[in-house]
């Protein structure tokens, strides 16, 4: 039988691999449940996918800067799922205001919409950071 140190070893690294297997598990169950088509025959990330390849000749090289400067704070791993899913957002704003353009309203509610209630206060510090007013998008915060 094992005994001493090794033994420890093998039940350390036992719960370890357990540990990490499942973390990889819900983030590919995740990603799965968005893949999963809805209602209408698409899933969340069609829809993503369908807003962003529709606004792209929107999208002026300003915009872009701004974008990425605001996601900037994204852990570089899930840096072009939040992209995606921000820009996913800002996008179907355009279509539905019709607009002619991806203007800095459009990139700032977007953003504000498409985070997490839970990093609103990371968002809001970026804001300040780019001295963008919050007062006309405290709505969008609540």
């Amino acid at each position: 039988m094992l005994e001493g140190w090794f033994l420890w070893f093998i039940l350390a690294w036992t719960v370890i691999l357990i540990t990490l297997m499942g973390i990889g598990g819900f983030f590919m169950f995740r990603k799965f449940l968005k893949r999963f088509p809805k209602e209408d025959g698409k899933s969340d990330m069609d829809w993503e996918e369908y807003y962003v390849s529709q606004t792209t000749h929107l999208w002026t090289s300003e915009q872009k800067e701004l974008l990425e400067d605001l996601v900037s704070p994204i852990p570089e791993l899930f840096r072009d799922v939040g992209r995606q899913k921000i820009a996913g957002k800002i996008g179907e704003l355009a279509i539905k205001e019709k607009s002619q353009m991806i203007t800095q309203d459009l990139v700032v509610r977007g953003y504000i919409i498409a985070t997490p209630k839970r990093d609103h206060k990371f968002l809001r510090k970026k804001l300040t950071e780019r001295q963008i007013n919050m007062n006309p998008y405290e709505h969008l915060f609540s």
